[in-house]
């Protein structure tokens, strides 16, 4: 469960409210000055009575949330991550669900210009193909957090979203459950991501992301096509570093403004004839075109395995600010490819 969710998990907390958690006997009150609020926003009462039935206050909630590992102190390394998301089992569990479905995978990538083994890949990183989809409630879930203070605003408006899926698009109350974080579906898309990115994959007019592969795989497209994702391209490879390399030489001298320390984890864009010319190589991989601009990641620092990224990786990136998540799919994309092959 990891969420389009990563932008919103590495938001900084302000000062005042990190450390401090709202007590349980206040969010009655909190939750009748939302709903005053959410009306003046223009929120219908007969949506807000809908969406909230039943919301409670969720403690385990807000311990997650002050669980994060980015929070935790303690150094990630690329290859321990990656071995626990590209087990055998997810490998092999991909190929046999991507050629399951393969003829609207292929539908949906001409479509999109999204390739099919990368929808199939974030698929596969999101819910385990469909299998894990979270069991908190959606509303008690997403008001908690808002009510919690430490991204007040943020799940603020999630929670306006939530209510508007069920007062405009008529998304059931029952079907509101998901992560702990406020995702949901076979997509884990939040409900702000569900109004701008769910598409109807299967043409039945509606956008069911909870039962409908189709329409699971025409959303995640959807979000990657809409957050830059580029037709015709790939998002990169392993790359061999030449010994002695200056790092400086190719470093972004604009600091990023959000996703900061993944981001700062790039260098700068440079086009492939100069990548060969600095004397790196793909590994497993050929080179794009000459003119095709890549940027060297390095998800572990220097000398601890590198990767040159297209502009595409910058959408997966889009759907979860990880370079570990981004690498992942990437890397699981690869692996699923053979089971689309004509």
């Amino acid at each position: 469960m990891r969420l389009i969710l990563a932008a919103l998990l590495i938001l900084a907390a302000s000062p005042a409210s990190a450390d401090v958690t709202a007590p349980a006997d206040g969010f009655p009150i909190w939750l009748d000055s939302y709903r005053r609020a959410a009306e003046a926003r223009g929120l219908k009462p007969e949506w807000l009575d809908a969406a909230l039935a039943g919301v409670s206050y969720n403690p385990r909630v807000v311990a997650l949330d002050r669980n994060q590992p980015d929070d935790s102190g303690r150094r990630n390394i690329f290859a321990d991550y990656l071995a626990r998301q590209l087990s055998p089992a997810r490998i092999s569990d991909g190929q046999a669900r991507a050629a399951e479905h393969r003829a609207v995978l292929d539908r949906i990538a001409r479509e999109t210009g999204v390739p099919a083994p990368v929808i199939v890949a974030i698929w596969g990183m999101e819910t385990s193909y469909g299998r894990v989809m979270g069991g908190f409630d959606l509303p008690s879930a997403i008001a908690t957090l808002a009510y919690d203070g430490r991204r007040e605003a943020l799940f603020t408006r999630e929670l306006d979203a939530l209510v508007r899926m069920v007062g405009e698009r008529g998304i059931p109350r029952a079907k509101l459950r998901g992560s702990w974080a406020g995702a949901f579906g076979q997509s884990q898309f939040l409900p702000s991501s569900f109004l701008a990115h769910a598409r109807d994959g299967d043409g039945d007019g509606i956008a069911d992301i909870w039962t409908s592969p189709a329409d699971t795989f025409a959303s995640i497209a959807g979000y990657l096509a809409d957050n830059g994702w580029q037709a015709g391209g790939g998002w990169g490879f392993r790359a061999g570093v030449p010994a002695g390399f200056d790092r400086a030489s190719v470093a972004n001298p604009v600091r990023p403004v959000s996703c900061i320390r993944p981001l700062e984890r790039h260098s700068r864009f440079l086009p492939v004839a100069e990548w060969r010319r600095l004397g790196f190589l793909p590994l497993n991989a050929v080179w794009p075109a000459d003119d095709v601009e890549m940027s060297l990641v390095e998800p572990d620092g220097e000398g601890q395995g590198a990767f040159l990224t297209t502009r595409n990786y910058r959408a997966l990136m889009a759907y979860n600010c990880s370079n570990f998540y981004a690498l992942s799919v990437g890397l699981l994309a690869n692996a699923v490819e053979p089971a689309l092959r004509p």
